[in-house]
């Protein structure tokens, strides 16, 4: 890994560590829940409070990048980005559902080349650096070796736009029958990871934000696994449809999920 790197990582694991730090202290007080674009579209004082801690652990060390947060968004631009959750899975936390997360991705020149995503519950910190491979406190990361969709377990997610929620049950209930299961945590940034680690086969979501993949995105595929948006391509961070898979049943799980005939009627 050159010193540079090196040096993001570093930074990118203090700055999630501290915020779940915050995160943990905070659980049972008032945490202050109001909402955003919708009704279940949940933000605390914690997510606001874990996000100017991450920023000022990024300026302390690098000053002249750029942050683009949930919370606080960005301003001005450079080549050198973090893309910041600083609690993905706010609606489980402000529940007391023990599956939510630090998600810290650094872009540089358009590429993204670190991810850490910290889950405070369990104590898991899943890291990957572009070409360095992804880990699980300190353990490699594989994706799994299923092969057949029939014998797959995915995980998915809906969005907080109504529209969008809609049409994932749609695909959900013409996927469920023909897989093993399905599950739906609440946090993209782990099912991301989960593909990583091998616990679930694939993961598919509609409109996601850069936020909600980033750093989960470089860790599925330092582990072998395979990420594909918008007609099948290699997934942007301004697709609507992500599809994570451990790459050996990718082409089926696509053709079972017809995300693109989906998001058509959008």
């Amino acid at each position: 890994m050159a010193p540079d790197t090196e040096a993001y990582l570093r930074t990118a694991i203090r700055a999630a560590r501290e915020a779940a730090a915050i995160q943990l202290a905070a659980r049972g007080t008032d945490l202050g829940v109001s909402t955003k674009s919708t009704d279940i579209d949940l933000v605390t004082r914690v997510d606001k409070l874990c996000e100017e801690r991450i920023r000022q652990v990024v300026a302390a060390e690098f000053p002249d990048h750029v942050v683009m947060g949930e919370e606080m968004g960005q301003e001005g631009s450079g080549r050198m980005r973090w893309i910041v959750d600083p609690l993905d899975g706010t609606v489980n936390y402000a529940h007391g559902f023990p599956f939510y997360c630090v998600s810290i991705a650094l872009e540089a020149d358009g590429e993204i080349v670190v991810g850490v995503v910290y889950d405070p519950e369990r104590d898991e910190l899943f890291t990957a650096t572009k070409g360095g491979g992804a880990w699980l406190n300190g353990r490699p990361l594989q994706v799994t070796a299923t092969a057949d969709v029939k014998r797959a377990l995915l995980a998915t997610g809906f969005a907080y736009a109504e529209e969008r929620m809609k049409l994932n049950i749609e695909v959900f209930a013409r996927v469920l029958p023909r897989v093993r299961s399905v599950r739906r945590p609440g946090s993209a940034a782990l099912d991301l990871c989960y593909v990583a680690s091998g616990r679930v086969d694939g993961f598919w979501e509609l409109g996601l934000n850069p936020w909600d993949v980033a750093a989960g995105l470089l860790v599925v595929r330092e582990a072998g696994g395979t990420v594909t948006g918008d007609g099948g391509a290699p997934y942007r961070l301004d697709h609507r449809v992500l599809v994570a898979s451990n790459g050996h049943l990718h082409g089926a799980l696509l053709d079972l999920l017809q995300l693109d005939t989906v998001l058509a009627r959008v």
